[in-house]
């Protein structure tokens, strides 16, 4: 993340997301597949790290191999070709999008961390600091409800955050600034629809 100033002088808060240049690995269509889509590939690997099968998807399309494959669904009115580049020229400053990535691990946490819990009182020989409190019934039902909020692992889920505005489209470093902050740590995978 980092900042840039507005047109109208304010300060705001990006995050240099580095979209592209992806390529077109696969088109699916309703004749062959049973639905539409897209199979976008990204990334540069080794090609020590491709296995056979890889190699031979990738050559039919005409393309090097990459490191990450995405399938995305088409919007009426859209074609694409295998080998084709898609790049952020697509984006304009001021658009909204939608970005989808996975959360940040955070291991094993309690409630408290976890949701967000009140927690116990504080001392006067109270031992129960930080845990959750009563969690189910008596003799009946004698057991706990599916659902009960609990300490588990937190965080590693796929999280999309909605209508953020694009600030800045750099489409020769193929860059995007969009407003707020995303999912994920650095150097994390995301992908960006329009909203």
């Amino acid at each position: 993340m980092t900042q840039v100033w507005s047109d109208d002088d304010r300060l705001i808060p990006v995050t240099v997301i580095e979209a592209g240049p992806c390529v077109v690995s696969q088109v699916r269509t309703i004749e062959r597949d049973g639905y539409e889509a897209v199979q976008l590939a990204f990334g540069d690997v080794k090609e020590s790290r491709v296995n056979k099968p890889e190699t031979g998807h990738f050559a039919k399309a005409g393309v090097t191999p990459r490191r990450f494959v995405a399938e995305v669904p088409i919007a009426e009115g859209e074609s694409f070709k295998p080998g084709q580049e898609v790049t952020v020229d697509g984006f304009e400053a001021g658009q909204h999008v939608h970005v989808t990535g996975t959360s940040k691990g955070k291991g094993f946490a309690g409630v408290m961390k976890r949701h967000n819990f009140k927690g116990g009182p504080g001392g006067h020989g109270s031992h129960a600091h930080r845990v959750p409190g009563s969690v189910g019934q008596a003799s009946t039902p004698s057991r706990i409800f599916k659902g009960v909020r609990m300490p588990g692992r937190m965080g590693g889920d796929t999280v999309t955050v909605r209508n953020i505005e694009i600030v800045r489209v750099d489409a020769e470093q193929h860059l995007l600034l969009v407003k707020g902050a995303v999912p994920g740590g650095k150097d994390s995978l995301l992908t960006i629809r329009l909203a």
